[in-house]
């Protein structure tokens, strides 16, 4: 009986092998099913794990080694005072400058602190107009901003005009360089017979007007002919503009007058039309009037005398109109009005 029991218990543990080892087996070709597809190896499970790093500046940050420096670069943001919100406004600047002939130049923290103090050193001790003098400038080192809001809050006018000279001075001498080196180099592509052809042709007399040419040249380079201007060169720019307005506005207002000037003599010569019409019809009326009866007559003259002042009341009052409408219009306003009486009044001359 345990015979048989016994020989039961290893058959039932040979097929659970068996189901064991195809199980493994069909796991071990889905594996590598998978790493056919994603283009890997075997091998290849122990060194997808990244080498982990310690953040050196904040040792309890721990980050893969292909990302460290990103890491640190934001950690370092971070440390400062930047938060995400200014990181993500921020711009890497070389990479517009990336296979052009711009130069750039990064500034160090000592680097600006020393600038700072020997611009410092330099300044008057006591406050005097137009120069920084020390109390402008920064005594205790900064870090070098990173933004543009950072530089305005933590460095004054004076660290900021001190720190763009230097950086000036530094490219400066950086294109010297690099122009001293060009030079230097050309010298072995040089084309020695062309040379000597121009030092030949130089050497040889100079024409006339290649003399006048260069009597001319130095003559706009001496000092007496560049100080000729010094009554322009010498005003400030305020000065210069408030001349310019001056000009403008007396021009504006000598042209305003002549156009009064010319309507007024336009509005007196219509008065004197309409006083002569009106002369002319009187004498008429007054003719017409002896011939009648003298009750008539004296009627008719009092209402004469009633039409003449209601007429001169009426003219009055067209001037003053007349008047108000022009302070009241603008110089193009006029200018309009006049074209359309001269219009007016060359139509009525032909009609007559």
């Amino acid at each position: 009986m345990s015979d048989v029991l016994g020989a039961d218990s290893v058959q039932d543990r040979l097929e659970r092998l068996k189901e064991l080892t195809e199980f493994t087996e069909n796991c071990q070709k889905r594996i590598n099913e998978v790493f056919r597809t994603l283009g890997w190896t075997p091998d290849h499970r122990g060194a997808a794990q990244d080498e982990m790093q310690s953040c050196p500046f904040n040792p309890d940050h721990r980050v893969p080694l292909r990302s460290l420096e990103r890491h640190k670069a934001s950690c370092r943001l971070r440390q400062m005072g930047y938060s995400s919100e200014e990181q993500a406004e921020m711009c890497e600047p070389s990479v517009c400058y990336e296979n052009t002939s711009v130069r750039s130049f990064t500034m160090e923290k000592d680097v600006q602190h020393q600038v700072i103090l020997q611009a410092r050193s330099a300044a008057p001790l006591m406050r005097m107009e137009g120069v920084f003098w020390q109390g402008q400038y920064s005594s205790q080192p900064v870090d070098v901003p990173q933004s543009h809001k950072r530089a305005v809050c933590d460095l004054t006018v004076a660290d900021r005009l001190a720190l763009y000279d230097h950086v000036i001075d530094a490219i400066s001498q950086q294109r010297d360089a690099a122009a001293a080196t060009a030079g230097s180099n050309e010298d072995l592509y040089v084309d020695l017979v062309a040379k000597l052809k121009k030092d030949e042709q130089q050497n040889e007399p100079k024409s006339h007007l290649e003399l006048m040419a260069e009597m001319r040249d130095y003559k706009r380079r001496r000092q007496s002919y560049r100080a000729k201007n010094v009554h322009i060169t010498k005003k400030t720019y305020t000065e210069v503009i408030r001349e310019v307005i001056e000009v403008h506005s007396g021009e504006l207002a000598r042209q305003w007058r002549d156009e009064e000037r010319q309507e007024e003599e336009e509005e007196e010569e219509e008065e004197e039309e309409e006083a002569r019409r009106a002369a002319r019809s009187s004498h008429r009326r007054r003719s017409a009037e002896r011939r009648s009866a003298s009750s008539e007559s004296q009627r008719s003259h009092g209402r004469r005398r009633r039409r003449s002042r209601e007429r001169s009341s009426d003219r009055e009052s067209r001037k003053k109109k007349k008047e108000r409408s022009r302070e009241s219009r603008s110089p193009d306003d006029r200018h309009r009005e006049r074209k359309k009486k001269k219009k007016k009044k060359k139509d009525e001359e032909k009609e007559k």
